[in-house]
């Protein structure tokens, strides 16, 4: 959800972020925007371009306008949030007021007392030329000015509430760039004489894999040569550098033609990195470093709650099945967005795990932040290293899965709920299970991925069946246990990136009321598999087509009988009951993908939607 890049370095800053934005293409945005400072007879002036679209769009604005040859500038990509999507709403804005110093900001995040610190700088004099909440604090920043670009900064932030992440230049400065952070990601990429600042990591890669990333109510002030970073009461903060985790060739399509197709075929992969090291097949040994000092505590749990967003609730819901299975420990899933508002009981000896791919969804940081200040332990599962979760808990496991770009999650799923299955024999192990039963359960983990391979060979047959029923605008996804979630993914997959409406139910719940939906030929998809519940599903298959509905099944190798009753099968191999959503839903991952670039589908930037949701 919008997109930051900055620079200020030898170079030309303009081609360096212009390829930034491309890198964050797929976050989701609407416009686009880049400042530049550059010499014009004798003085440093700073040159703003703007377009509504793609990054495209700017590309050719900043063509036609020429210049742009500074060596320090900022761009941004917006996803709107105050105003509509116009060029006058899009990033950066200028404090070209009553006291305007050429001062231009990018802004991630909210600025929430936006309205009152409006009408407060009107009464100064200053006017305003958009809707948003960014250009208010481009003035305070201007009014507070007083020859010294980072104390204004610090100034102007304590004055506001909200979430942040800022990057800024000035006229008046032109060897400084200042950039801060609360509540939204940022890193600075440390080069040779030069830095890239960005809100992601693949707008750095390229330059470097040096990083350090900004705590919360940091600021810091950037020169060609050097940088520091203070609080926002000026209070010097000590930086670590790190190794970005990842390389350019992760970020690239190769042979692929979106990303989302590149990731779906990754997962045999990516989730032998999850298991590396964690588990040994032969023993029966699960090492999870991130939680070890802890193990007493977990083992020792009363309840379990896991919170997530979208498709990270729905490998919650998995996680929860494994615990409860496995661990034999009450567990709880919520929406990580309405977890904090309705005063959750966290008594002693309650554990919350905060699930989420990027460790910056919004929703799920205020979850996990709530949970702490009730007294729980607090664990995360995510997949970037150093993001805000994995900061604030106590512990946790990274998925280890590699950059997903792909607005729409694929492989962080199946990593999600991977990381689940172990954590959940982690805890069992040391309450109930035998270590018979978790060396078994650990060769049938470690064969995932391989069965995995066997799911993606059907590629082409899936896009053949899902090419049948692309017309059809209402679809159901029906499963039963622990595969109910999977219906669920399946359906949010399918509405993310071909528009399709779908809804996603537990199979026995169609009959109280949404099988008055199913009409002649509509396309409703079961798994199926061969479980505790399979003559329950069968008996629900039976229901739909009564009623003329089109059954599209994932169902287990070797199941011929379901022919008789679906109109196309989808198999994935035998697997243990609680690990079938690992395969069942990589069917489901193609049928979406299929549909979407059936129906003419921008796959990998949805509209609308972004990749890591940093507003609440």
């Amino acid at each position: 959800m919008c997109g930051i890049v900055a620079y200020i370095g030898q170079k030309h800053a303009r081609d360096i972020l212009l390829e930034g934005l491309k890198r964050l293409e797929y976050r989701g945005y609407d416009s686009a925007g880049i400042a530049t400072l550059e010499q014009s007879r004798g003085t440093q002036v700073m040159q703003v371009t703007r377009a509504v679209g793609r990054v495209a769009n700017l590309q050719t604005a900043v063509d036609a306008a020429g210049g742009h040859l500074g060596s320090a500038g900022i761009a941004h990509t917006r996803w709107a949030t105050h105003g509509g999507v116009t060029e006058k709403n899009a990033h950066p804005h200028r404090d070209d007021g009553v006291h305007g110093h050429g001062i231009a900001i990018i802004h991630n995040g909210i600025i929430e007392n936006y309205a009152s610190v409006k009408k407060y700088l009107e009464e100064k004099g200053h006017t305003f030329t958009s809707e948003t909440d960014t250009e208010v604090l481009a003035h305070l920043i201007g009014e507070l000015y007083r020859g010294d670009l980072e104390k204004a900064v610090q100034a102007a932030l304590r004055e506001v509430t909200g979430a942040y992440a800022i990057a800024v230049l000035c006229e008046k400065e032109p060897d400084v760039l200042v950039v801060a952070r609360k509540g939204s990601p940022l890193m600075i990429g440390v080069g040779n004489g030069e830095f890239v600042v960005a809100s992601d990591a693949s707008a750095i890669v390229a330059h470097t894999t040096q990083a350090v990333m900004l705590a919360d109510y940091s600021v810091a002030r950037i020169t060609r040569e050097s940088f520091r970073s203070t609080t926002v009461d000026n209070v010097p903060l000590t930086s670590e550098i790190r190794e970005l985790e990842f390389d350019l060739e992760q970020i690239e399509l190769g042979e692929f033609e979106h990303f989302m197709l590149k990731e779906i075929f990754e997962q045999p992969r990516a989730l032998r990195m999850t298991l590396q090291g964690r588990i040994n097949a032969r023993t029966g040994e699960i090492t999870l470093g991130g939680v070890g000092e802890h193990a007493r505590k977990l083992a020792n749990a009363r309840k379990i709650v896991l919170v997530g967003s979208g498709t990270a609730l729905h490998a919650c819901m998995v996680t929860s099945y494994l615990m409860e299975d496995l661990a034999k420990t009450p567990t709880d899933y919520d929406f990580a967005s309405e977890f904090r508002y309705r005063n959750p009981i966290v008594e002693d000896g309650t554990v919350v795990i905060a699930v989420s791919q990027s460790g910056e969804t919004a929703d799920t940081l205020s979850a996990l932040q709530e949970a702490k200040q009730r007294g729980a332990m607090a664990l995360g599962i995510v997949n970037v290293v150093g993001s805000s979760i994995a900061r604030e808990t106590d512990a946790g496991v990274y998925l280890r899965v590699g950059p997903e770009i792909g607005v729409a999650s694929t492989k962080a799923f199946t990593g999600q709920v991977m990381v689940g299955a172990m954590l959940a024999a982690y805890i069992g192990r040391r309450r109930y299970l035998s270590n018979d039963y978790v060396t078994s359960f650990l060769k049938e983990l470690s064969e995932i991925p391989d069965k995995i391979e066997r799911v993606l060979a059907s590629s082409e047959a899936i896009a053949t069946a899902t090419a049948k029923y692309i017309h059809r605008e209402n679809w159901l996804f029906l499963g039963r246990g622990v595969n109910y979630p999977v219906a669920l993914e399946g359906a949010l997959k399918l509405k993310e990136i071909s528009y399709i409406h779908a809804e996603g139910m537990p199979a026995a719940e169609m009959k109280h009321g949404p099988i008055a939906l199913i009409d002649e030929g509509m396309p409703v998809v079961f798994v199926a598999t061969r479980n505790s519940q399979y003559e329950k599903v069968l008996a629900n298959i039976e229901e739909v087509r009564a009623r003329g509905g089109h059954v599209i099944a994932v169902a287990t190798e070797g199941d011929e009988y379901i022919k008789t009753l679906a109109k196309e099968v989808f198999y994935v191999p035998e697997c243990p009951e609680q690990l079938q959503p690992l395969l069942t839903v990589v069917p489901l991952q193609l049928l979406a993908y299929h549909a979407a670039v059936m129906r003419g589908k921008d796959v990998d930037k949805p509209r609308n939607l972004a990749k890591s949701v940093t507003v609440e």
